[in-house]
């Protein structure tokens, strides 16, 4: 399967990139909560749009490159009970949790 993203820096969008530590025996364990709690929840959540997962090739990390509409829609979904069952139990899998929201100033298509 082939999926295209696309980056429009002219819409005001939350960026979230959140980097977790991880052992590399755990990594896909990480990969797999994050990818059901998305399927379950997150994408059912007002301004959700898009999230992705990406493994290091050493194992050690993983990083979840997510969209939200606003960052308003981003701080609510953090205060969802529903969505903090899957957030703290991500946290019990990763040794260090680093998020942070970003916006998108360039993009670049090949």
């Amino acid at each position: 399967m082939t999926l295209t993203a696309h980056f429009d820096t002219t819409r005001p969008v939350a960026t979230l990139i959140n980097v977790f530590t991880v052992a590399p025996d755990r990594q896909l364990e990480l990969i797999d909560l994050l990818s059901r709690a998305t399927e379950e929840t997150m994408k059912h959540r007002p301004g959700f749009i898009s999230a992705n997962f990406h493994a290091s090739l050493d194992g050690e990390r993983v990083i979840n490159y997510a969209q939200w509409e606003t960052e308003e829609h981003y701080r609510a979904m953090l205060a969802d009970p529903e969505a903090r069952v899957h957030m703290d139990k991500a946290a019990t899998i990763a040794t260090d949790v680093q998020p942070r929201l970003f916006r998108v100033e360039s993009a670049h298509a090949g």
